[in-house]
């Protein structure tokens, strides 16, 4: 049963081999072990029921929260020739007994239906007396009362479950689940601690930003002047901005849809298609739009305004990058964000614990906005996540300009400000404190009397007032929870207050775009060729190929069958429906550019042939390949960085990457045989697997890059 997931994996989707968690999940649902997957966005989570379900050659049930995402799905599936379809409002009475009745003759291999099918007596009965592989919960998260998008209705179908005598393995799977969230699955749907398979939340193909103090609609149209032939999302708060937005750029010429609650049923699925089908629409929505849409080119998601917590920020921007290419999520910070979020709130209906946990989520996202540490990091530590020890080397924080400024005298004043206010008061009112405010309220209390009244008056209130918010942020201040969250010194606020400590402030930066290392000419006539053919097929463009790999043929430009399989995303069954089509027009485009010469030839002896994974983290492409012959040359790691104007961490990413590809490294370089031998022997003795504990339990002349070199050579990390 192992070999045969793995046949159709390179049958199906044209890989050779899983990705992180995903053999973990497979063979757990294979041995029926109600598994859970949390596993980010665009990593494959849908291959972790398809393949078992293949495998199994019985009808699998998939509970899914939208009828687009059935839809979505159940295109892709059809496009390879498996047999799937969908049960849901959408269809007619007739049609859907006439699918249901298909699925007892065995007619499906898959069949999407939304939770409120379990509330049918009779559909439940004709389940019961069918043989399953499997259930699947898509979109878990939806399940559980702690999560960010709780469902009641998706709960309910688990004591319906239960109630069947013949339950087959159950399956969950989410991007976004805190640990309450996962103890909550793990209850419901009685799955073992050992079937929680957890790949980390890390998206490496992702760069974070925060942008702070400018006008956010100039900062909008400045950036797709920039990012013209790209799609992407504008997420806002509320409809009234969805609709502002949608106007402006409609009328600047911009192929924009827009979709919000106050949109008939029509017109949202009307929009939604645009977006799905088209090459480079911008999708303007509240948060209303996006579960489980499976469009995988969305290069950009920007944030109009602040979310209400990370959970809905880091799905919502999730959405950005499925295919595994390079792509950027963009926050836009104004201070009212923060009141709108207060506001919405306040007029949910939520008992007293509920209400505070929502500011408890509440502070932490403004904590993000706030903070000058790697953005990567801060949501790695939110979901309980092995952060980066040196960060990420790509958010806006990473990517600090050259000027910075120090603030710890200015932290230092806050501080004692706090203190002297007797830690009974929030930001606003320190900030007018140490401004000097004649305040009415300030003086009731006379804190016009304190020796720090007036002390930084030659700053702005809106700047002291985001000054206090970066001290939290960086964790230097602490808060009490609630509506009005009062500030409160901590441990690090007293080594600043003793100089032990100093405070910087950086610049964030504006996301840039990278020279494209493939063709761009023939990738845009391939594109052409894609939307032409699935415009013909009635099917998502990213259903023939995603651009993954319409950049990897546009890198290696394959001219031959053979070739053409050793595209990542290419199988036999995609390369039987569209493979002689676009590979003719490779050869005749080719023909008419004879100056352009494949870089690599791919080939199944090459050693530089790209692997085919079930998604790719990162396009680097050639890059590593640069570096690597820079690295074989006799260069030193931070030679390379300096002429390739790349940071350290990078180099030995693209380093390591190259002997993953199956090129030869030098390895005493990095350590000596006693050294390799003290690193693995440690390795062993460690109970939590994390560098910094291993760096920890080593000689302090041990570097982590020759300890990650070490776990690179032995294949542990």
């Amino acid at each position: 049963m192992e070999m045969k997931a793995k046949q159709l994996l390179q049958e199906y989707f044209g890989y050779e081999s899983f990705r992180p968690g995903q053999e973990d999940t497979i063979q757990h649902v294979l041995h029926t072990k109600n598994t859970l997957a949390v596993m980010p966005t665009g990593s494959g989570k849908s291959l972790c029921f398809q393949i078992p379900a293949l495998a199994m050659e019985r009808t699998a049930i998939i509970i899914s929260p939208l009828i687009s995402l059935m839809k979505d799905q159940v295109d892709a599936l059809q496009a390879l020739g498996i047999a799937a379809t969908y049960i849901n409002s959408s269809l007619s009475p007739a049609e859907q007994n006439e699918r249901i009745q298909r699925m007892t003759e065995g007619a499906y291999t898959f069949v999407y239906v939304a939770p409120e099918r379990f509330d049918s007596p009779f559909f439940v009965r004709t389940i019961d007396q069918m043989n399953l592989s499997m259930i699947a919960f898509d979109e878990a998260h939806c399940i559980s009362q702690w999560g960010h998008d709780f469902r009641p209705s998706y709960r309910s179908v688990v004591p319906t479950l239960y109630q069947l005598t013949n339950l087959p393995v159950l399956v969950a799977l989410t991007a976004t689940a805190t640990e309450e969230v996962i103890a909550d699955i793990q209850q419901l749907l009685d799955i073992n601690r050992e079937h929680v398979v957890k790949t980390g939340f890390e998206r490496e193909n992702l760069t974070f930003h925060v942008i702070k103090g400018r006008d956010k609609l100039a900062y909008i149209r400045e950036f797709l002047i920039q990012r013209k032939q790209e799609s992407g999302i504008i997420y806002t708060a509320t409809r009234k901005q969805t609709d502002m937005l949608y106007d402006k750029l409609q009328g600047q010429g911009y192929a924009v849809e827009k979709y919000h609650a106050g949109l008939s049923e029509t017109e949202r699925q009307h929009a939604q298609n645009a977006f799905i089908h088209n090459e480079e629409t911008i999708m303007i929505a509240t948060n209303a739009f996006g579960m489980g849409i499976d469009k995988s080119n969305v290069r950009y998601v920007i944030h109009y305004a602040m979310p209400m917590n990370i959970e809905s920020y880091y799905q919502e921007a999730g959405r950005a990058g499925r295919d595994g290419e390079p792509s950027d999520c963009i926050m836009l910070f104004a201070p009212q964000d923060t009141q709108l979020q207060k506001f919405l709130i306040e007029q949910s209906d939520l008992d007293e614990a509920a209400e505070q946990n929502e500011y408890r989520k509440l502070q932490a996202i403004m904590n993000y906005c706030f903070t000058h540490s790697c953005l990567t990091n801060y949501i790695l530590d939110y979901f309980a996540d092995e952060a980066k020890l040196d960060g990420c080397g790509r958010c806006s924080n990473c990517l600090q300009p050259s000027e910075k400024t120090d603030m710890t005298e200015e932290a230092q004043k806050i501080l004692s400000c706090v203190k002297r206010m007797g830690e009974r008061f929030g930001a606003g009112m320190t900030a007018k404190v140490l401004r000097g405010s004649k305040d009415k309220k300030l003086i009731s209390f006379k804190l016009n009397s304190l020796s720090t009244y007036g002390i930084l008056s030659n700053y702005t209130e809106k700047e002291l007032t985001e000054w206090i918010q970066f001290l939290v942020a960086e964790q230097i201040l602490a808060t009490e929870e609630g509506k009005f969250p009062t500030l409160k010194l901590n441990k690090q606020s007293i080594d600043v207050l003793k100089g032990k400590r100093q405070v910087w402030m950086f610049t964030s930066t504006i996301p840039t775009t990278e020279e494209a290392d493939y063709n761009e000419a023939l990738f845009s006539v391939l594109r052409q060729l894609r939307k032409q053919t699935a415009d013909e097929k009635k099917v998502p463009p990213y259903v023939l190929f995603t651009d993954a790999t319409l950049k990897d043929i546009c890198r290696y430009f394959p001219t031959t069958k053979d070739a053409m399989l050793g595209i990542k995303g290419i199988g036999t069954r995609k390369y039987e429906q569209y493979g002689e089509l676009f590979l003719t027009m490779i050869q005749e485009w080719l023909a008419d550019h004879p100056e352009v010469k494949p870089r690599v030839q791919i080939n199944s002896s090459s050693p530089a042939a790209p692997r085919k994974y079930a998604t790719r983290s990162q396009a680097e492409g050639p890059s590593h390949l640069e570096t690597y012959k820079m690295f074989q040359s006799g260069k030193s790691l931070q030679e390379i960085a300096s002429i390739r104007e790349l940071n350290d961490r990078t180099v030995e990413g693209h380093i390591f990457k190259a002997f993953e590809d199956g090129l030869p490294i030098a390895w005493n370089i990095f350590f000596n045989d006693e050294q390799e031998k003290e690193v693995l022997e440690q390795h062993e003795q460690i109970t939590e697997k994390r560098l910094k504990p291993l760096k920890e339990a080593l000689p302090e002349s041990y570097s982590y890059t020759m300890i990650k070199a070490v776990l690179v050579k032995n294949g542990i990390m």
